[in-house]
């Protein structure tokens, strides 16, 4: 029988050593945007922690989660960064961190995580609105200010994309994410009020078309910020077809 993977903090040099190279190879980010050990450290000091998938030894994943403080003394959990080795996605790692993520965020008395995502990842935004029961009701144009390219297989092929970013809001203790955390659908109520279509695939076509996805980019931009300024929030995401898009609904479907 095989090594079963198991969710833990990460707590040597070693294996936080292993989170430094597990973002190398995920990520394909130039070393002035990889997260050292240094940072992992003093986050962790700062009432942060960074939780690690581990098969056996090894480090198959691991999710980053810092300590935030908002509206005076409410604190909440920002997730930096989560990666999972390319050998073991979509086979659950991901969810199983995220669902750990929530579960140490509840013990520690909090109710709310936010990270971001690219607005064109589709893989990225079922995950996140379908299978987590985030929501959007934030976008941000250029957040990091760089262009590098988060696929390590286009290095080389960077077009100049803006590093815009959708900013997801988890509410980890609203009654839709606890039925998602048991594996319960829990359908939103009413009907989509806008939708915002992107690529199937964003990275396949930036491979041929660089400049089709910044245009793609630029279109969704717009439209999205125009659907949050009308009072939708963005809860949903339409994975089929070859025009998948996010799925906007008045708060009260929330």
């Amino acid at each position: 029988m095989g090594k079963e993977i198991t969710i833990r903090e990460c707590g040597t040099i070693a294996e936080l050593d292993a989170c430094i190279n597990l973002q190398r190879e995920v990520f394909g980010l130039p070393e002035l945007e990889i997260s050292p050990r240094r940072h992992l450290i003093v986050s962790k000091q700062a009432g942060g922690w960074t939780l690690g998938a581990f098969l056996g030894d090894r480090l198959v994943g691991f999710v980053h989660h810092m300590a935030a403080v908002t509206k005076g003394d409410e604190i909440f959990g920002y997730s930096h960064m989560m990666a999972v080795s390319a050998d073991y996605q979509n086979q659950g790692v991901g969810a199983r961190l995220k669902w750990a993520q929530r579960e140490r965020a509840l013990s520690e008395g909090r109710s709310f995580i936010k990270w971001t995502w690219e607005p064109l990842r589709a893989r990225n935004a079922h995950f996140n609105l379908n299978r987590l029961g985030a929501v959007v009701e934030e976008y941000a144009e250029n957040f990091y200010g760089t262009d590098y390219v988060t696929d390590p297989n286009l290095q080389g092929n960077a077009p100049g994309l803006d590093s815009d970013r959708l900013f997801a809001s988890w509410h980890i203790q609203s009654q839709r994410v606890s039925e998602l955390a048991q594996g319960r659908e829990m359908p939103l109520r009413g009907s989509p009020q806008a939708k915002v279509e992107i690529p199937a695939s964003s990275a396949a076509l930036l491979q041929t078309d660089p400049a089709a996805v910044k245009a793609e980019l630029l279109r969704v931009r717009e439209e999205f910020k125009r659907a949050l300024t009308q009072g939708l929030v963005c809860a949903g995401f339409e994975r089929h077809g070859s025009r998948p898009g996010y799925l906007f609904y008045q708060r009260t479907a929330l």
